[in-house]
């Protein structure tokens, strides 16, 4: 049955045999009980699609991962812990020491400081790219060793709009997979692999559960990477001699990677979801239609607000006419620019703090895509382990404001930042 996106949100991966939805059980279990060892055996030698440990696979965990490779369009899904640790798995899982990561330069702080810091310490070397680079730009920054195309659908905080059709030609060229973070535009207003992406990457922890309950993450296999081309990824392509020489490109083809990734990533680094978080998250889903279309609609009316206000320096959000990305928007976004836009305060960061500490209603939080109206210094936190040189180059200016728009009633939105935009600028 091919559903609709809206459709696709509110149908769970369990059913009864009538067809009819059924509510998705909690399976707070660490381990099964088996009946034969044969079978057991099976499960050891990813034989058997069944579940062996928690740790590897879940039954609820499962349905969320279901439902997020149906919403984005893949051919499986991996949960992880957190989004940081399905970035963390996703680049191991081609990559390792010697090898390079062609990342965009204004990807979220976590990320960003993974790949430049962390990765490094491991032998992974990196280059970062303007986002907005010639395609020639981006594809000269590659080297021989380059494993992966990092970027994010809309940049965290900067709000750049990928250009897909460049980002996933550059990576046509180069034999690599594109590999986009689908985060804050969620499926609802982007889906990455229809537009040449390989691999998605969500931190469910936002708009997935989109009510601050669960931490998680989710990868997206698209199954249209061609693993075998070029002799790049001996992982997928040569024998595994810890499930006793499989190869995971001819035992499980377009699916390939996903299957590595929950066999041998989550195998080792545990970095699994727990089945009450999948839970949550799952229920998270089925409302994030409804959700995604208050936030952008919201977000769109602030964004208009605050460009006409006197108090105002800047505002930066996609949907706006104005905006430098607004063609990219309406050519990848097609329900929406998202729930997030930033601004700037006229008197510079200390008079956006004086902001922050007058607003009423909306809360200063360390959080993006939570139904409640929230903002955000990402200089001073979420970012503040960047040079200030970087923090310029990932577009993210002193005075920036970062504001993670909810659903609640626009009127009472807009009456709160103006009364708090009143009180700083007096």
């Amino acid at each position: 049955m091919k559903l609709s996106f809206n459709s696709a949100c509110v149908h769970g991966a369990y059913r009864a045999e009538s067809g009819q939805p059924q509510e998705l059980p909690i399976a707070q279990s660490t381990t099964y009980r088996y009946y034969s060892t044969d079978d057991v055996a099976a499960l050891f030698d990813l034989k058997s699609a069944d579940h062996m440990y928690t740790r590897i696979s879940n039954p609820t965990v499962a349905a969320l991962e279901n439902k997020m490779a149906l919403l984005e369009g893949g051919v499986a899904a991996v949960a992880a812990s957190s989004g940081q640790s399905a970035t963390l798995m996703t680049l191991l899982n081609i990559c390792e020491a010697g090898d390079h990561i062609l990342a965009s330069t204004n990807i979220y702080g976590g990320s960003h400081n993974l790949i430049t810091v962390s990765f490094a310490k491991l032998g992974i070397a990196h280059t970062l790219v303007d986002p907005d680079a010639p395609l020639e730009e981006i594809v000269a920054a590659a080297t021989p060793r380059t494993k992966a195309l990092f970027a994010e659908t809309l940049g965290n905080p900067a709000l750049s709009v990928l250009d897909f059709e460049k980002w996933s030609a550059a990576a046509k060229q180069l034999g690599v997979p594109l590999i986009v973070d689908n985060t804050l535009a969620t499926p609802y207003c982007c889906r990455p692999l229809e537009h040449g992406a390989n691999i998605v990457l969500h931190s469910t922890t936002k708009y997935s559960d989109g009510h601050a309950t669960s931490v998680g993450g989710m990868v997206i296999d698209g199954g249209t990477f061609d693993w075998t081309a070029g002799g790049k990824y001996p992982g997928l392509t040569t024998p595994d001699e810890s499930y006793h020489g499989l190869v995971y490109t001819e035992a499980f083809g377009p699916s390939a990677f996903a299957v590595k990734l929950r066999g041998q990533l989550l195998r080792d680094f545990g970095a699994v979801m727990a089945p009450q978080n999948a839970w949550l998250t799952h229920l998270g889903l089925e409302t994030l239609h409804v959700r995604m279309q208050r936030h952008c609609e919201n977000a769109l009316a602030l964004a208009e607000h605050l460009e006409a206000s006197p108090y105002v320096e800047w505002v930066n959000y996609p949907g706006l006419k104005s905006n430098k990305y607004h063609d990219l928007a309406k050519k990848y976004l097609a329900n929406g620019a998202g729930g997030v836009l930033t601004f700037g305060v006229k008197g510079g960061l200390a008079a956006g703090k004086k902001f922050i500490e007058n607003l009423d209603m909306t809360s200063l939080v360390v959080h993006v895509g939570d139904l409640r109206t929230s903002v955000l210094h990402p200089s001073s936190t979420t970012h503040r382990q960047l040079s200030e040189a970087d923090q310029i180059a990932a577009g993210i200016r002193p005075e920036l404001i970062r504001v993670s728009v909810g659903i609640e009633d626009i009127g009472d939105i807009l009456a709160d930042f103006d009364q708090a935009l009143a009180a700083a600028c007096r």
